[in-house]
């Protein structure tokens, strides 16, 4: 984990935080900015935590492998959900370390269900921790980046699955949300010297292991931690408002969403003028996720596993 003797770390001099930091990308992410000099804080809540007092063992075993790795870090149990704890987690980074350069809100949870059968909780729980925190961090983060030397860094994390999702429409549409508040976040604060952007991550972690389907492609959380290194550096002050792919040794750019066709009326339309045009010029375009299904249907019918 230590950087290459000799070398300067692609992060030296510079306070991370990471949300969800005690397991799979997350603890990854923090692991790999420790190593290139970053000082970490590791925020999260812990598995099956309730109560008035939240610890967070995960968090701490995460800070005792930075530090008997001889880095510095320190631990932070919180519902990132809460406001408080979006700038908890920033004061904490700037009251033990002096400032704060880069958050990466990797923390996330599932409830899959059909949306037929999905109900209110299960909505409102992934939104709130998905969605939700990475509001909490991003504000309050960005209202110190925004003062200090240097700017900073905002990293989220989505998923292809933002472009829609069979039995995981809560988890998608706060996927879907984080890419437009990344991009906003881009827009809004590029002047402050802060960039924004977004992760889609394919990698074997404990929600990965959730996906009812065979994926094509398949890497690990420690297959992530080197692009998030390199969009926290300063070599990447020029990236911003970003979605990339990372999964194994590939990664990808996502497009930036623009009108494709246009049609005109003469005054306004009608519902029987835009049934006689609208295929034959605006047309659709095609939801690859649809056509996917389609797939796995007529695989599954001839006794094959599909494969996305």
């Amino acid at each position: 984990m230590e950087a290459d003797s000799g070398m300067a770390g692609f992060l030296d001099g510079k306070v991370v935080a990471v949300t969800g930091g005690g397991g799979g990308i997350g603890r990854a992410v923090g692991l790999a900015a420790a190593a290139e000099g970053a000082k970490v804080v590791v925020a999260d809540y812990g598995v099956g935590m309730a109560g008035e007092d939240p610890t967070s063992e995960v968090a701490d075993a995460v800070v005792k492998e930075i530090e008997q790795a001889g880095g510095e870090a320190v631990a932070l149990a919180d519902d990132i959900s809460q406001m408080a704890a979006g700038e908890r987690l920033v004061s904490t980074a700037v009251d033990r370390f002096g400032r704060l350069d880069g958050v990466v809100a990797v923390a996330g949870i599932l409830r899959e269900r059909m949306l037929f059968n999905m109900s209110e909780d299960e909505w409102d729980a992934v939104v709130a921790t998905h969605l939700k925190g990475h509001f909490t961090v991003f504000r309050a983060a960005a209202a110190v980046m925004r003062k200090q030397e240097g700017g900073g860094a905002l990293i989220g994390f989505t998923s292809g699955a933002f472009a829609g999702s069979v039995a995981q429409a809560n988890y998608a549409s706060a996927k879907g949300g984080i890419v437009s508040l990344v991009r906003s976040a881009a827009a809004g604060l590029y002047r402050y010297g802060i960039t924004a952007n977004a992760i889609a991550p394919v990698a074997r972690t404990r929600m990965s292991a959730n996906v009812p389907m065979e994926l094509a492609e398949m890497g690990d959380a420690e297959d992530v931690a080197p692009m998030v290194v390199y969009l926290l550096s300063d070599q990447a002050k020029h990236v911003t408002g970003q979605v990339y792919t990372v999964v194994g040794p590939k990664i990808a750019v996502w497009n930036q969403p623009v009108e494709v066709r246009a049609m005109y009326a003469e005054g306004r339309w009608t519902p029987e003028q835009i049934a006689a045009r609208l295929d034959s010029t605006v047309g659709q375009e095609r939801m690859g996720l649809i056509d996917k299904l389609e797939e796995y249907r007529q695989a599954a019918s001839s006794g094959e596993k599909p494969n996305s």
